[in-house]
């Protein structure tokens, strides 16, 4: 299993987009796909796919729901783990409950291909744990200076208290690729220059009507306009991440659990 870990220093920047359209471009490649919303405070994954979520998270946290009870089918086939929106319990769990969702995980679902997780922006210790514990850090920043610079700050967090060298990048809302290049150089350029990271750029998604129009139609992008110019961007995303799953070691959703276990009870 490859677990990639969708985030960004700044809100605002199209994560949850992101994470909703490559996942379901990477089923589209024929991969068994697990998206969990991580993002445990304002998850939104559900009105992106158009879900009718009755069960989250904050369900099973209080006991009235089995984790397996609460995953729903989104688009071409990706199996959701819906999360809770303005619920501020969630975001402020205990560490046996967040370890009893993480146990829930290994006992209940079905180890997919490749698990997408949907995480909060910011610093905070649980983004920390999220992205610590997924093979694949995916950033997701946008051509703003708080946004470049919450990416860089981010980064640094991440390479001096969980010790991750290598970093994915995408550019996104963008005029041109020759705009979400330089945007990458740039970055980049500053990584390199004060921190010891290796960053690849996966690619820029243009600013793109018929995305706006996917979300006020709760579609996926990738399903909806499968032709326009960010469908085929995502698209294309997707392709580069599955070719950098097929050439990581095959550790299973345990890697994934155990990881997020080790930090909790600390967190």
């Amino acid at each position: 299993m490859q677990a990639l870990a969708i985030t960004g220093g700044k809100g605002g920047v199209g994560k949850t987009n992101v994470a909703v359209n490559l996942s379901v471009a990477l089923a589209k490649l024929g991969k068994d796909v697990v998206l969990f919303d991580a993002d445990l405070g304002l998850a939104n994954v559900d009105l992106l796919m158009g879900l009718a979520v009755e069960y989250t998270l904050a369900d099973v946290v209080s006991g009235r729901r089995n984790l397996s009870e609460i995953v729903v089918e989104g688009e071409s086939g990706v199996r959701v783990i819906p999360a809770a929106s303005g619920i501020p319990e969630m975001v402020n769990l205990a560490a046996g409950e967040r370890a009893e969702i993480i146990k829930s995980c290994s006992e209940q679902i079905a180890t997919p291909d490749i698990l997408v997780v949907d995480i909060g922006a910011g610093i905070d210790q649980t983004v920390q744990t999220f992205v610590a514990a997924c093979h694949t850090p995916v950033l997701v920043v946008c051509d703003e200076p708080a946004s470049l610079t919450d990416c860089y700050a981010l980064i640094k967090v991440l390479r001096h208290s969980k010790n991750i060298k290598n970093f994915n990048v995408l550019v996104n809302q963008v005029d041109s690729s020759l705009q979400g290049t330089k945007v990458f150089e740039r970055l980049s350029s500053v990584a390199n220059k004060h921190l010891d990271v290796g960053l690849n750029y996966l690619g820029c998604v243009p600013t793109d009507p018929y995305l706006k129009r996917a979300v006020q139609e709760r579609r996926v992008l990738v399903n909806a306009y499968p032709r326009s110019p960010a469908a085929l961007s995502l698209s294309s995303c997707a392709d580069k991440l599955s070719k950098l799953s097929a050439k990581d070691p095959s550790s299973g959703i345990a890697f994934f659990l155990d990881s997020l276990l080790e930090t909790f009870p600390a967190a």
